[in-house]
């Protein structure tokens, strides 16, 4: 590789679509996910890591959490970053198009970012539903699926299952009546399926202190065992998230509690 390499636009567009997949403490040369980016850019995987880093030193999420990343982000790497989270509903669905061009994929495969295993293209699961959306947003939910699943450590924040095919990218706020949040992995939250649909439809919320709060219509069910195996066991436990990851906005779960929590 020519030393001193230029970054194009589109591969920073890429790269950063990539740092949002992946958690502060995984931004190194020796992850997966990294390795097999700088392969496909023919780039080595300490530039890329560095450039992941420098990106980092530009998220307020981090900042807020009192984690800094390289200092000497390039004015370009700036555009890039201010381009991507002012435009979200273009750029990101961009950014993952790019991705997967450069991994292959082809329109009836599926892409996602693992960073226990690297970026994995796969044929859909058999007999998986298909919901009728533009390939923009296909391309915009799988970036969030996988932002808001490797935010949590590939886990659910509640129970801490780890099979990612059991895991949803839950929006805090609402996909339809918050376009401006779709994509943003502060309005994400990893659960299981059915802790997804619980939340969904308002049976449990998660106070300022992100503990989880069970309705009074859920702990009515406590006696069943099935209820109180998935809910009272964990009523006021804390959200797991990684030490290095991206807290949720308590203003979203504040929203959350007041329109859709069932009170009584």
């Amino acid at each position: 590789m020519p030393r001193g390499k230029r970054w194009t636009r589109d591969e920073l567009t890429i790269a950063l679509g990539i740092y949002h997949n992946l958690t502060f403490g995984q931004l190194h040369a020796k992850q997966a996910v990294i390795v097999e980016l700088a392969e496909k850019l023919g780039r080595g995987a300490n530039s890329v890591a560095m450039k992941l880093c420098n990106f980092a030193s530009l998220d307020p999420a981090l900042k807020m959490r009192g984690i800094k990343g390289l200092e000497g982000a390039s004015a370009l790497d700036r555009e890039v970053w201010a381009d991507f989270h002012g435009n979200p509903e273009e750029v990101v669905p961009e950014s993952r198009e790019g991705l997967r061009v450069l991994f292959g994929a082809k329109p009836e495969e599926d892409l996602e970012v693992i960073p226990k295993q690297g970026i994995r293209v796969r044929k859909k699961p058999v007999g998986e539903t298909e919901v009728l959306l533009t390939a923009k947003q296909r391309r915009g939910q799988d970036y969030f699926r996988d932002a808001v699943l490797n935010n949590f450590g590939g886990c659910c924040g509640v129970t801490g299952m780890p099979i990612r095919e059991f895991l949803v990218a839950s929006h805090i706020l609402p996909w339809r009546s918050h376009p401006e949040e779709r994509l943003n992995v502060r309005n994400g939250l990893c659960l299981s399926r059915l802790h997804d649909a619980a939340f969904d439809r308002g049976f449990i919320a998660f106070d300022d202190d992100l503990g989880l709060m069970v309705s009074p219509a859920l702990s009515a069910h406590f006696p069943q065992r099935a209820v109180a195996e998935n809910f009272k066991a964990y009523a006021g436990e804390t959200l797991a998230i990684p030490a290095d990851g991206v807290l949720p906005d308590p203003a979203f779960l504040a929203m959350h509690r007041s329109s859709i929590f069932i009170k009584g």
